[in-house]
């Protein structure tokens, strides 16, 4: 029997670009974030500059609202829990062990598609991430309901609308917000 969790659909949720929205020019960080240095896994060489990571520390308690249970999809793995959850207030949450973080046979599909409809398990899903195509979309569609690809710019990372189509999706399911 598979775990069925508390109930609410799980939030796949992928750091780079949703919580940290690195594709904006070095010096122009977003209003509302802040700048951490950090030395995840990679960056430990004492000659490396630190790691630059832009959080909204607002985004913790919104996501904490959300009618989900919070799952790290990131390439983060654990460190997330280490190096970004601290930052918004969230407490150690689940995180998805990757099997391989390369691309798979079929070059369209993201490789982190596969696993995650695997690690859902047949619970319902919102993945956010900022690498998701219409390839990502039809084969979960095909291969697991119900779920929602939800694509986030990473110029901006999350932005209130975002959490407004994630609430909306999940009323959607049944769930009440909290």
């Amino acid at each position: 029997m598979r775990n069925e969790g508390d109930g609410r659909p799980l939030l796949l949720l992928d750091v780079d670009g949703p919580l940290n929205p690195y594709d904006v020019p070095p010096h122009k960080r977003p209003a509302g974030y802040s700048t951490h240095r950090m030395r995840p896994t990679g960056w430990e060489n004492p000659w490396d500059k630190p790691l630059r990571v832009w959080l909204n520390h607002d985004h913790g308690a919104s996501l904490l609202a959300l009618p989900y249970e919070l799952v790290w999809a990131t390439t983060w793995k654990n460190e997330a829990n280490e190096w970004i959850g601290p930052h918004l207030g969230l407490p150690t949450i689940p995180f998805v062990d990757w099997p391989s973080m390369t691309p798979q046979s079929d070059a369209r599909l993201h490789w982190k598609t596969r696993a995650l409809v695997a690690y859902a398990d047949g619970r319902p899903f919102a993945w956010v991430d900022d690498e998701l195509g219409p390839e990502d979309r039809e084969w979960v569609q095909e291969n697991h309901a119900p779920a929602l690809l939800h694509w986030v710019d990473p110029r901006l990372g999350l932005v209130p609308e975002d959490f407004g189509a994630l609430t909306q999706w999940a009323a959607g399911l049944g769930q009440v917000a909290a």
